[in-house]
């Protein structure tokens, strides 16, 4: 009886996409390195009110979280800081976090609210009902 040598699999000449990047940090390490984490954010317009709402969990919100508005730009900011030092592992983020979302046309940024309850931030934004701006069409000149 003869012993066939085992057929392996038949290999691409293209690696695989995880085999590209093995060994290089996750893009969620290298988020901290640039500066601050990103907000997340889920908004709607409804009932004359834009209203923003943003996952910033573990925060004092009377300490660590800053809203500020600027020329139709909301901008939420908020820290968190590590309360103790453990060697386990840790998918948490600390540091800077910052979001900012452009105002829809008519917002009152005079009249804005900001509330929060169980890690969400709530921001309420009253919006007249402007008038839409009419489109305006501009003409392109060929260069010379």
């Amino acid at each position: 009886m003869t012993k066939l040598p085992e057929r392996s699999r038949p290999r691409s000449l293209w690696p695989e996409m995880s085999d590209l990047f093995a060994g290089l940090p996750s893009w969620a390490n290298i988020r901290p390195a640039l500066g601050s984490h990103v907000i997340r954010v889920e908004d709607e317009l409804k009932d004359g009110s834009y209203e923003l709402r943003a996952e910033v969990p573990g925060v004092d919100p009377a300490k660590d979280v800053d809203v500020t508005v600027r020329d139709g730009v909301l901008t939420i900011k908020a820290e968190r800081s590590e309360k103790k030092e453990t060697n386990g592992h840790s998918e948490f983020s600390y540091g800077s976090f910052i979001r900012s979302v452009t105002l829809p046309v008519g917002a009152d940024e005079d009249a804005i609210t900001a509330s929060y309850d169980k890690g969400i931030l709530t921001v309420s934004v009253p919006v007249t009902q402007a008038h839409e701006a009419a489109e305006k069409h501009v003409e392109v000149q060929a260069a010379s």
